[in-house]
This record gives C-alpha cells, structure tokens and sequence, in this order.
C-alpha cells in the first residue's frame, strides 16, 4: 500500500503537468503482483482520481472553459467507451506494434509544435475542421484501450487546434483524458478484473499528487515542459517498441 501511494503521488504530479501517469503507476501494480491484464484494468480505475485531483490544481487555467468542455463532454466519453469494449473483448497484441509509431508521432510532433503552428498560420486553409473531433474521438478512445502517451496525443492536439498557452492547453487536456477514463472505469468495474486492495492506495496518491502537478506545469518555462514531455514520449516509444504493449 505505501509503494502504491508513494508512486500514485509521482504519477499523479508528472501526469497532470504534462507528462505521463501510466509509465509510473502501471509498472509499480506489476511490481506488487498484478498480472498485465488486471495491473492495466486497475491502472484505468485508478486514474479516475487524477480528474478532480487536476480540476482542483488547475481552477485559474479551466476557468471560463466549462461550455467548451460540455460540448466536447458527449464525444470523448463515446471514444471512451468504444476503447473499453475494444479492450475487454479483443487482444492488445492487434495494434500493440502500431502503438510505438503512434506515440513517436503525437511526441515529435509536440517538440515541433512552434513550427508547425507557425505552418498552420501561414496556410489556414489546410486545417481541417474534422482534426480536433476526431482526434478527440480517437484518441480517447485509444486512451481506454491501451492509454500509453494518450495525454501526450491529446495535449499535442489541443496546442495545435484550440490553445496555443501550454498550462491551459494541459489543463483542458486533463478535464478531457479524465472524462474518457471516467467512462471506461465504470465498464471496467463491472466487467472487468479489477484489484480494489491495489485501487484504493494508487488512487489516494493519484489524487493528491494531481492536485500539484498543474501548479507545476504553470510555473516551468513553457518550452522546457514542451520539450521535456516530448523527450518522455520519445522514450516511451522506444520502450513500447523493444517491449511491445
């Protein structure tokens, strides 16, 4: 239980600054004992904490932000529920090789953000107004099924479509990643294998540890976090791709 809530804690903090919760609270549930299919279900119902946790520590950067939420609310818990039924009724092992790729390019693609904002300005008319709803859609839905870098995607997303200002961009990304985890824990908890003993401690230091990691995101140098998530999902990619998910 103190392993548990000691890395919910980090996990918490580095998740809800930007970074990524499940590359520190996946691995410490295999660590007690979880075989890979329980560890990832208690994983995705455990993180439901990070959502307040993160509301709370981001109140200056979601204020005003609530209708834009509510109109994206319905379409990001579809995407959530599609990837929990994907999860619980197909193998990982189908998309587990395309997955390395997908989180190499939602990184690279947050390290270029500057630049590729900087394209997008100079030709408004290639943005394409199906990007951010199906990319909500998607990666949502991808967030339910396998999760890994999901918060990188979504983040890199909303930099380049809605919020160019990272704490806010990050905050919202938060709110969006919680409601799509929300939707899939409560497939979860009915149909799938979840440890309680395991989800309780993980989620009280995920939850506290969420309330701090937006203060942080507010506070760092906006392209040192850029970079600094970037880099953290690069390192992902190359994981997932020696150790397939």
């Amino acid at each position: 239980m103190a392993l548990l809530m000691v890395t919910g804690a980090l996990a918490g903090i580095v998740g809800s600054a930007g970074g990524i919760t499940s590359l520190i609270s996946y691995p410490a549930l295999l660590a007690v004992g979880l075989a890979a299919l329980p560890a990832a279900v208690t994983n995705s119902v455990a993180l439901v904490a990070c959502w307040p946790g993160s509301a709370i520590g981001s109140k200056p950067e979601l204020r005003g932000q609530g209708s834009w939420l509510r109109h994206w609310a319905l379409l990001v818990a579809a995407g959530g529920a599609v990837g929990a039924v994907l999860l619980l009724s197909t193998p990982s092992e189908v998309f587990g090789r395309v997955v390395p790729f997908l989180v190499a390019i939602g990184s690279s693609a947050l390290l270029l953000e500057t630049q590729i904002s900087a394209w997008q300005q100079k030709h408004p008319a290639l943005r394409s107004k199906f990007l951010l709803p199906s990319g909500l859609f998607s990666f949502s839905a991808y967030n339910s099924y396998l999760g890994a870098g999901a918060g990188i995607m979504v983040l890199t997303l909303l930099l380049l479509t809605v919020d160019r200002h990272l704490p806010r961009a990050n905050a919202l990304k938060n709110m969006l990643v919680g409601m799509a985890t929300a939707v899939s824990a409560v497939a979860f908890i009915f149909f799938g294998p979840v440890d309680w003993a395991a989800v309780l401690p993980l989620a009280v230091g995920l939850f506290a540890g969420s309330t701090v990691g937006p203060a942080l995101a507010r506070r760092m140098p906006r392209n040192l976090l850029r970079v600094l998530v970037g880099l953290t999902g690069l390192g992902l990619a190359v994981r997932l791709w020696v150790v397939p998910t």
